[in-house]
């Protein structure tokens, strides 16, 4: 048996049927919605992750590629998180540049949020800030495929962590209207993150752009503001 059906075995053996039930409707898998026609195993993530501890360091790349081209979200997920682990332990410049292409010549399979946000800052984000190329994550952002986006301003949680500000806002203001709900709830999450890192940062893009932010963007950047705070830019007061 190949490690790559063995490691969808071990899934397999895992699924939980209410979880397989209910994960589509989670995912928004019916016609017309942003994960349309995604397959579920049922398989929880603390389970991914134990698979992808087991067999991560001996699963090569070629492997590795026909488990994130699967059909089934699990197969992909459970794929990242490996991906991930390779990456973190790795020391070899190489195997990270190597890595880091993977990860750009599969993002079609990077396709729901959970599989952008889980990912890209601990892979993408971080081999850009330790190496200088921002400009692979800007091309990113200026795509026209909403995943795309996605991954290049929850990559930049990485420089957000080490108190950088700069590529967020920059990513977030290109994008702060797009049509898509989904990228209006990242905007506000990497927003809020730096909020926590450096409040002032945060007041001062919100004064500049909280009236021209969709609502739901803007109600997750002041999340974690002060209470009266949270009402002034929720009433247009400021």
């Amino acid at each position: 048996m190949s490690i790559v059906e063995e490691i969808k075995e071990s899934l397999a053996a895992l699924s939980i049927p209410e979880k397989a039930a209910f994960f589509p409707k989670f995912f928004k898998t019916g016609k017309g919605e942003y994960g349309e026609g995604d397959l579920f195993l049922g398989v929880t993530v603390p389970d991914q992750r134990s698979v992808a501890k087991a067999y991560y360091s001996e699963i090569s790349l070629t492997d590795l590629s026909k488990l994130l081209s699967s059909a089934y979200h699990e197969h992909r997920s459970t794929a990242l998180f490996m991906l991930i682990a390779k990456f973190e332990k790795t020391k070899n410049d190489e195997v990270k540049t190597e890595i880091i292409e993977f990860y750009l010549n599969h993002l079609k399979y990077i396709n729901n949020w959970d599989l952008v946000d889980s990912s890209c800052y601990k892979i993408l984000g971080r081999y850009c800030f330790e190496n200088q190329k921002e400009e692979l994550l800007r091309k990113l952002s200026t795509s026209e495929e909403m995943w795309h986006k996605r991954i290049a301003v929850v990559g930049t949680m990485h420089y957000v962590k080490k108190g950088l500000f700069d590529l967020t806002k920059e990513f977030v203001t290109q994008n702060l209207n797009h049509p898509h709900d989904l990228m209006h709830k990242a905007n506000g999450w990497l927003l809020r993150e730096m909020g926590q890192k450096n409040e002032t940062e945060l007041i001062a893009y919100l004064n500049q752009y909280y009236k021209q932010m969709p609502r739901t963007c803007l109600r997750y950047a002041i999340e974690k503001l002060d209470e009266d705070l949270r009402q002034d830019y929720l009433k247009g007061r400021i």
